[in-house]
């Protein structure tokens, strides 16, 4: 027989709460490819809860940002992007310490930094989907307000909630009077798993490359590198 004492002792000490349903929080840390390593024993995987915690964190992120403040829709609607975007919750699950806890397959747990970042977000959003069933939705909001919201004020101080190729073109355009120029370098892998390096050229002079699994996608990172060169001067 498994012990799950470490799941209720992370519930206590980390989400601040004792569930009357530990099964719920259990399968919250299940991923669906460890199901499938284990189909005599574990039957049910985070998906479902995470699609619930989704709409919940979603809920709370924009009940706070509306009380709290009265910008206009389309600055709020970026600002609750920037909380629930998939770095912002993976990191803190990473914060709260979530990974020694999840249940993965063995070919999971050999995965790439991007995929595990990918997992860790689900699990976040099932977390909260299982505290709002177990304890309701006052304890989802107050986990939620304790791991995400408490970043908002890093968010907003370094506009990391601005979509980063806007922000770069506005800061060199600013600076140097110049618009950023993004350019392919490379293309790795087959058709249906390729891998993007792009780099950013400021008046002919690579400023960033970033990669990922869309041209969009380099381009985004090639401006996050680009932009923490800005910021470092």
């Amino acid at each position: 027989m498994q012990d799950f004492s470490q799941y209720q002792a992370f519930a206590q000490e980390k989400l601040g709460f004792t569930y009357e349903n530990l099964e719920l929080l259990i399968t919250a840390f299940t991923h669906r490819s460890y199901v499938n390593e284990h189909k005599k024993t574990v039957k049910e995987h985070n998906e479902r809860l995470e699609f619930l915690g989704d709409a919940v964190l979603e809920l709370v992120v924009t009940e706070y940002l509306y009380g709290t403040y009265e910008e206009p829709e389309g600055i709020l609607t970026n600002w609750r992007s920037a909380l629930v975007r998939t770095e912002s919750i993976s990191a803190a699950a990473k914060r709260f310490e979530f990974e020694p806890l999840l249940r993965l397959s063995r070919g999971e747990r050999r995965g790439t930094d991007r995929a595990r970042a990918q997992i860790l977000a689900n699990c976040y959003e099932a977390v909260v989907g299982s505290l709002y069933l177990d304890q309701g939705y006052d304890a989802a909001k107050t986990f939620i307000h304790k791991s995400l919201i408490t970043t908002f004020k890093e968010i907003l101080e370094t506009g990391s909630w601005m979509d980063p190729k806007s922000h770069l073109q506005e800061v060199v355009q600013s600076e140097e009077g110049h618009t950023p120029v993004y350019k392919v370098i490379s293309e790795e892998g087959p058709d249906h798993d390729k891998e993007f390096t792009v780099g950013v050229y400021v008046d002919g002079v690579l400023k960033g490359k970033g990669s990922g699994p869309s041209k969009q996608a380099g381009q985004q990172q090639a401006a996050q590198k680009a932009l923490a060169k800005y910021k470092s001067k």
